[in-house]
């Protein structure tokens, strides 16, 4: 599933958030989103999943405009995982996963046996299984991450959306998440707060500032010093430790 942002542009509350964006994200790549707060990153991801209708411009996924297609169609095609969806604790977590099939059944429609066998192979694929029965009340924050992960692979997504991910996750679940994530075989764009893991998991770094495209390529090609120095406003040093690139940053003087 190829996804093309044509000249997007987005307001809200009477200020222009994005001006005339263009991104073109290949079809199995995983594109990260990065800048600082405030620089558009989740109204683009909100103009993809058809949360906020861009003023001008074309959201294409695979040369369908989005904002033209049935809203059903198009959550059958777009899986979206926000910061904040802990909810619904009471709920088990193989009943949280089955949520993900809705898009797919008519409005008095119940799960079949084709959804159930969906359901029960999304949470083997990420490490569910065993927890199938247990509430999400009682799980850790990493866990119900991976949760609603599933629920948006329930869907059968071609395209994965994913806004700050792991903003609230501990070091090993932040990795264990992209981990997962990077070896599912779908599209993703995710907005990163972290620059060491977007330049670790990501094939793309799309880098925005007050609204624009920066940069985007290989993050070994966009993530420089040079360039995070001046969208940060801070100083910044990039190295390597390990083969991966590594980020230090200082205030400026």
């Amino acid at each position: 599933m190829s996804l093309r942002m044509e000249n997007v542009s987005v307001s809200m509350g009477g200020r222009r958030v994005l001006h005339d964006v263009s991104v073109d994200v290949l079809t199995g790549q995983f594109v990260a989103l990065v800048g600082p707060n405030g620089s558009g990153k989740s109204t683009l991801l909100r103009a993809i999943y058809r949360a906020k209708r861009p003023d001008h411009g074309r959201v294409l996924v695979d040369g369908d405009d989005v904002w033209r297609s049935d809203a059903r169609a198009a959550a059958r095609r777009t899986g979206v995982l926000l910061q904040e969806q802990h909810s619904g604790f009471e709920f088990t977590v193989a009943e949280t996963v089955a949520q993900g099939r809705t898009p797919h059944l008519g409005r008095f429609d119940r799960l079949g046996s084709t959804d159930h066998e969906i359901v029960h192979d999304i949470c083997e694929r990420t490490g569910l299984g065993p927890l199938a029965d247990r509430r999400l009340g009682e799980l850790s924050g990493g866990e119900r991450q991976r949760v609603l992960l599933a629920r948006a692979l329930a869907q059968q997504p071609r395209l994965l959306v994913l806004d700050e991910p792991t903003n609230h996750l501990d070091i090993r679940h932040q990795l264990e998440f992209l981990e997962l994530v990077r070896g599912l075989d779908i599209t993703v764009v995710a907005a990163l707060h972290g620059l060491d893991l977007a330049a670790t998991y990501a094939d793309v770094a799309v880098v925005l500032r007050d609204g624009r495209v920066v940069a985007a390529g290989a993050p070994t090609e966009t993530l420089t010093d040079e360039l995070l120095s001046a969208v940060f406003d801070v100083e910044c040093t990039v190295d390597t430790l390990a083969g991966r690139p590594r980020f230090s940053f200082r205030p400026r003087r």
